[in-house]
């Protein structure tokens, strides 16, 4: 889906990072200046800038403009798809002056959509600042006021995924985003954001991993699937039994949150194939969520661990741990979804107390 100067490698452990997820507007035939006006206001919650350009595009190219410190004049080209996650359309566009390529995801105002774009802009924004793993940089984002309903729209670098990277040197990249930590040394996010399209809190912060899990995750998927199909008592002991497995004091490492084999890629950057991550439901804690859920679809070899493992080993009993972690994503897909998921969440339950 999705170019950034790339790739540094954080070497030092402990690196700390300062705590900072889409519907495209189809009108998209023209081009335009960006000399136009830009209404500054503080009526949204989650943007300052609100731009009032004629069309959606026209905005866009006012944000990129600032955004960028120079002229942006951006027109509609192919490779952006149709849909995104969260129920997002996706399309691309190209600067005609200089030539360069965007993603851009937007979704409507009235549907939460600037919430959602917002946070997915801030979350890979702090993936892209801590310079371990490619990422597409994010180049604006805001709300175009204007005829019809209002729109939300984020812009990203666009990149030209390819084949053939190394499974072994994505492992090694994500191991060095997960040393980046918390800034307060707690879990959390500063926005609440989404996994998928489902509502995902992230505050507020705590300083203890069992807690916010309980309450941020297991406890949040436990409301939406009305405990699962499972009565108080058997709900009780899962969410005790979840705090004796979590007990084991990780660190507040910067995750990508929703890290399945289709958030991942490899672009050709300057003559290199170099490992990507995208569509985060981006915040700081347990590490081995990441790592759990890439079992649970597929699509990461064993190169993926080896390298991974290279640069920072998973402790002993994340084995166990990795049912837990999962859980709250089936539970998830049984709210998108609905079908086979509840049973496999029942399933994964049993599992669970019987730790």
């Amino acid at each position: 889906m999705k170019k950034l100067n790339f790739l540094f490698l954080a070497s030092n452990f402990g690196t700390r990072v300062s705590p900072v997820r889409s519907f495209i507007y189809p009108a998209l035939h023209q081009t335009f200046s960006t000399n136009l006006p830009v209404l500054m206001s503080s009526k949204s919650s989650s943007v300052d800038n609100i731009y009032t350009g004629k069309t959606l595009l026209e905005s866009m190219s006012i944000a990129c403009s600032r955004s960028l410190y120079r002229d942006v004049t951006l027109k509609p080209t192919n490779g952006g798809g149709s849909s995104g996650g969260g129920g997002a359309s996706v399309s691309a566009a190209v600067d005609e002056t200089t030539g360069d390529k965007y993603f851009i995801k937007s979704a409507s105002v009235s549907g939460g959509g600037s919430k959602m774009l917002h946070a997915e802009y801030m979350g890979v924004k702090e993936m892209s600042e801590t310079n371990t793993i490619k990422v597409p940089k994010p180049v604006a984002f805001g709300e175009h006021h204007g005829p019809g309903r209002d729109i939300a729209f984020v812009v990203f670098e666009y990149l030209e995924f390819c084949g053939g990277g190394s499974g072994y040197e994505l492992g090694q990249n994500l191991a060095q985003m997960h040393k980046c930590l918390s800034s307060n040394n707690m879990f959390g996010f500063h926005v609440d954001n989404t996994i998928g399209a489902t509502p995902q809190p992230n505050l507020p912060w705590k300083d203890n991993w069992a807690d916010f899990w309980d309450e941020h995750r297991l406890g949040h998927m436990l409301k939406l699937t009305s405990n699962a199909g499972l009565d108080e008592s058997t709900i009780g002991k899962l969410r005790t039994k979840t705090r004796e497995l979590l007990s084991h004091d990780p660190q507040p490492s910067l995750i990508h949150g929703d890290l399945w084999g289709g958030n991942k890629s490899y672009a050709k950057i300057e003559g290199k194939v170099v490992p990507v991550i995208f569509d985060p439901a981006t915040y700081y804690g347990d590490r081995e969520a990441d790592i759990a859920m890439t079992y649970l679809f597929g699509g990461f070899g064993s190169d993926f661990y080896e390298g991974y493992e290279s640069v920072w080993p998973l402790p002993e009993g994340h084995e166990k741990r990795k049912t837990v972690y999962n859980l709250y994503h089936i539970l998830n897909h049984d709210v998108l979804f609905g079908g086979m998921y509840l049973r496999q969440a029942q399933g994964m339950i049993d599992q669970i107390l019987r730790m």
